[in-house]
């Protein structure tokens, strides 16, 4: 008998923003550009966990806070979780490198 935990589905309200804005998340964390998007965070002075404000700053490109803002709660989560699931899994040198980003402070 297995312990491990699986999580409950919650099904995707609005297909159509959800995908684009993970899409954005995917991209700004794809290998290529997550320098970028880091140094970018730096510039702007904002904590990578800060979601709301990386997306307010339009750091996850023009549209992504828009299409965020019209997704229901639920949806809102499931993108809250991705991003923060997604941050965690950046290069232990590049979160050496950028360790500011990542501090609690």
């Amino acid at each position: 008998m297995s312990t491990l935990h699986q999580q409950a589905v919650i099904p995707v309200a609005d297909q159509q923003k959800f995908q684009a804005v993970r899409s954005a998340i995917e991209t700004a964390f794809s290998p290529n550009k997550v320098r970028e998007f880091l140094r970018n965070l730096e510039r702007s002075r904002l904590r990578i966990r800060d979601f709301e404000a990386v997306l307010a700053k339009g750091i996850l490109g023009a549209s992504s806070a828009a299409e965020y803002g019209q997704l229901p709660p639920s949806d809102q989560g499931q993108i809250r979780e991705l991003y923060l699931a997604t941050l965690e899994q950046v290069a232990p040198d590049l979160r050496a490198e950028f360790f500011k980003l990542y501090s609690y402070y």
